[in-house]
């Protein structure tokens, strides 16, 4: 063994990257040995451990995947040069916006990246972001989380799922590509400096509940995951406001459940340039009344993963509001 090579440790938990197909349709079934089969040239690079944590499509993820995956970097943090991450690409963003917040300060890479079609495809993407992957992975200069695919490196509280089917699936909302890689080359962008150790937590709230408006949308449904939920995120249109009108009655409920001392958060359905409340009435007047916490620019994944994190420890809703608008891996830059 080369002991110049750097240790990359590889950690798989299904995804299209190791689907296979049947009757029934594509599942993930291909092992971490089988998928390094499928780009050898790495064992040139670096030195590679592999661990099978899951093998589960990513519409089955959950928090409790999430810390087991943050639980597993920081029991291997000081035997590996970086951390590579095999990921289904439905909730990726949300893994890498979670992974942003549970392991802070990071001086080593941790990279996310999987595929559109599987490996064992003739004609698939997984082969070039695995391969791009380990090499962003090796990189002195790279730090902290990152989504790796199709040739764009996309910091992980940045990245958003925007196409269902083509190989440039993920985009950076807000915010530049940290690097691109082609043809073997990282070009970058931005580049990143982290001193000191880093930290790890080991705890989420799930109670993170979100309401999506519609017109027509009914207050009950609200007033519903307010009950469940120690904190609802509003999905709100444009630059973010509540409808006021005479057919719906949410300022009863948000009213009331305010009173209950539940953190209400705005976000906007508009993928860019991000939410801005004191724009319109319908959102100014909810805003001064109760108290929203508000996203701005951030995504709605980091938005969703920032408050399970906060909220894991904290419960006070002046300290949450706090918390949430600290810059945290570069995740929110708007801040009022």
């Amino acid at each position: 063994m080369d002991s110049k090579k750097k240790k990359i440790l590889l950690i798989a938990t299904g995804g299209t990257i190791a689907c296979k197909k049947d009757e029934t349709g594509l599942s993930p079934a291909m092992t971490i040995n089988e998928i390094l089969s499928y780009v050898p040239s790495v064992k040139d690079l670096c030195d590679v451990d592999a661990i099978q944590l899951f093998n589960i499509d990513s519409t089955d993820i959950s928090p409790r995947h999430w810390l087991k995956m943050a639980e597993t970097v920081r029991e291997n943090y000081d035997k590996y040069d970086g951390f590579l991450i095999l990921h289904g690409t439905d909730t990726m963003a949300y893994t890498a916006a979670v992974l942003s917040y549970l392991i802070q300060n990071n001086k080593k890479p941790i990279v996310l990246t999987g595929a559109q079609k599987p490996l064992s495809n003739d004609f698939t993407d997984a082969r070039n972001n695995l391969y791009d992957s380990f090499l962003y992975c090796l990189s002195d200069k790279s730090c902290g989380v990152q989504i790796v695919f199709g040739g764009n490196v996309i910091c992980g509280t940045r990245a958003k799922k925007t196409h269902s089917k083509s190989f440039n699936a993920f985009s950076s909302i807000n915010y530049p590509y940290l690097a691109v890689i082609r043809d073997g080359k990282i070009m970058r962008y931005l580049n990143k400096t982290i001193t000191g150790e880093p930290k790890f937590y080991d705890r989420l709230n799930e109670k993170i509940g979100l309401f999506k408006l519609i017109p027509g949308a009914n207050a009950k449904a609200l007033d519903f995951l307010f009950g469940i939920n120690d904190v609802v995120i509003i999905e709100s249109f444009g630059t973010g406001g509540i409808p006021e009108g005479e057919d719906y009655s949410f300022s009863q409920v948000i009213a009331r459940w305010s009173a209950a001392g539940k953190i209400l958060v705005m976000c906007t359905q508009v993928e860019n340039e991000g939410s801005d409340m004191t724009v319109y009435r319908v959102g100014k007047s909810f805003k001064e009344k109760y108290d929203f916490i508000e996203s701005y620019d951030m995504t709605l994944e980091s938005t969703v993963a920032k408050l399970m994190w906060i909220t894991g420890f904290e419960t006070s809703r002046k300290n949450v509001k706090k918390l949430f608008y600290k810059t945290i891996n570069e995740d929110i830059l708007y801040i009022e």
